[in-house]
């Protein structure tokens, strides 16, 4: 989408004349995530939002941002962890969200949902959401792994809702002590934006013979970046082992080489060139055929957060084996929609494969079966509906101006607070109470924070996300430890 005017260093801002109620944000890290967005930008510029799209400038942010009709800004954020650049990209949101003055703003992937939630906080948006796409800690190790956990905190701290796009996410967030469980929400069943019924369906293609793969041949599918957390190097293997029982079944890979810190080996790439029986197309926009030339297909993944791919495969009536994996495992009804494996075990592939392709029967009955459950918990308009009105229900009234004075922002107004609450008489009472100026829906969960020690570090208290400062469940009254009454999770179904 080209710019036509752009504030300041960031390129790719596109203004619109049509006035909206609310304005929302939606920042991610890289462009490439925009391809489990479509849909739900728009449905919420549908809804009454003003939508703008934050994101590493890319071909797919452009696109994503025309297709459905929303604001674009360009913004480089790097996906590894390099401080200088992660210092920059910080300094930019902030100044960004200043401009913007968004009502909202939703972060997720773990740099921009990090470098955002902060952002948004120091610039005073009144409504912060992390959302969890996935752990990307789950598959590191040492010292990365507790730098990837402490980012999460920090980002789910500086929001006040943090969003799971599926249960056994919002699981294993709340085991690993991201945010209290009083603060994460899991709307419906999960799924970021749920699936197209209509596009998404059994009939015609003319992908095998577009490929040269005869008609009668068994074909094992794939849908993904073809890198190292996806499985590929096990579906490699398992796939060779598959050979050996049926030797004309094929093995159709869907997607494109990501070069992320997860990215196949040389030799892996060499093996899945040079493999008579495998095809690879490369990065498809429309794979709705592709799904309908498969038998089945497999996600032998190590760590998601909900895969809209197997949902994609059984809303189009084919059954699908995943792992038992945290995200992927609440993608299929066992042995009712699909299989469900252990990661990191090729035999357990292979098997799995060889058990459904020799079974053709129960193959189909379990892709009459996915359908049915993909259309009646993950039709588009039922996830997205819940969204949208979800963000609704998180928005407060605009306050009228009773002066002519300008308003400054939250933010800003916090730290004059401070200021004035350190600068004061040393004399002064230190149990001055907190000002109540907490909201009243589900982006507050610091009303009753006790007040201990210096009147400033109790405002503070008030103001500051839960995790910086002891709060419900776990308070700190006159230097001993009060349990608090945890809250359940909420699971939002409108």
């Amino acid at each position: 989408m080209s710019a036509s005017t752009a504030p300041g260093f960031v390129a790719g801002l596109v203004q619109r004349s049509t006035p909206q109620t609310y304005h929302i944000v939606i920042g991610i890290t890289h462009s490439q995530t925009c391809l489990t967005l479509t849909g739900r930008l728009r449905a919420l510029r549908e809804g009454g939002f003003r939508v703008t799209l934050i994101s590493s400038p890319g071909k797919l942010l452009d696109r994503t941002a025309a297709h459905e009709g929303v604001e674009a800004i360009g913004l480089p954020i790097r996906r590894e962890i390099a401080p200088f650049a992660d210092l920059i990209s910080f300094f930019r949101l902030w100044w960004l969200l200043l401009r913007l003055k968004p009502d909202v703003c939703e972060f997720s992937t773990p740099k921009a949902g990090l470098l955002g939630s902060l952002a948004a906080w120091i610039a005073g948006v009144p409504t912060r959401v992390y959302m969890l796409r996935g752990l990307k800690l789950e598959t590191a190790k040492g010292i990365k792994r507790w730098i990837l956990l402490a980012a999460e905190h920090t980002a789910a701290a500086f929001a006040q809702v943090v969003l799971c796009n599926s249960e056994s996410m919002l699981a294993e967030a709340v085991a690993l002590g991201v945010a209290p469980a009083s603060k994460m929400h899991l709307l419906g069943d999960g799924s970021s934006n749920g699936v197209d019924v209509e596009r998404f369906s059994p009939g015609f293609s003319s992908v095998r013979s577009d490929l040269g793969i005869p008609p009668d041949v068994p074909l094992v599918g794939f849908v993904g970046r073809l890198t190292l957390d996806k499985g590929v190097p096990e579906l490699i293997e398992a796939f060779d082992t598959i050979l050996r029982s049926m030797p004309d079944v094929r093995l159709l890979l869907i997607g494109w080489f990501d070069a992320s810190e997860d990215a196949l080996a040389p030799v892996w790439r060499a093996r899945l060139a040079n493999h008579p029986r495998i095809h690879c197309t490369g990065f498809v926009a429309n794979t709705a055929p592709y799904y309908r030339a498969m038998d089945l297909m497999v996600l032998p993944t190590w760590r998601e957060g909900f895969p809209n791919v197997v949902l994609e495969a059984a809303a189009t009536g084919i059954p699908v084996i995943t792992t038992i994996c945290t995200g992927s495992r609440d993608s299929v009804v066992p042995e009712v929609t699909g299989l469900l494996i252990p990661p990191g075990y090729p035999e357990a592939i292979s098997e799995a494969v060889l058990k459904l392709l020799n079974d053709p029967v129960r193959r189909r009955r379990m892709g009459d079966a996915a359908r049915t459950w993909v259309c009646k918990h993950f039709a588009d308009e039922r996830v997205l509906g819940l969204a949208t009105s979800f963000y609704k229900s998180l928005l407060k009234p605009v306050p009228v101006a009773t002066s002519d004075d300008a308003v400054a922002p939250a933010a800003s107004k916090d730290w004059q607070r401070v200021w004035e609450l350190l600068t004061r008489n040393e004399n002064a009472s230190s149990t001055e109470e907190t000002p109540k100026s907490v909201l009243s829906h589900p982006c507050d969960r610091n009303k009753d924070v006790a007040r201990v020690g210096h009147p400033a570090f109790a405002f503070l208290r008030a103001r500051a996300p839960s995790r910086l400062f002891p709060s419900r469940g776990n308070s700190l009254v006159g230097g001993e430890e009060v349990p608090g009454e945890r809250e359940p999770l909420k699971v939002y179904r409108g």
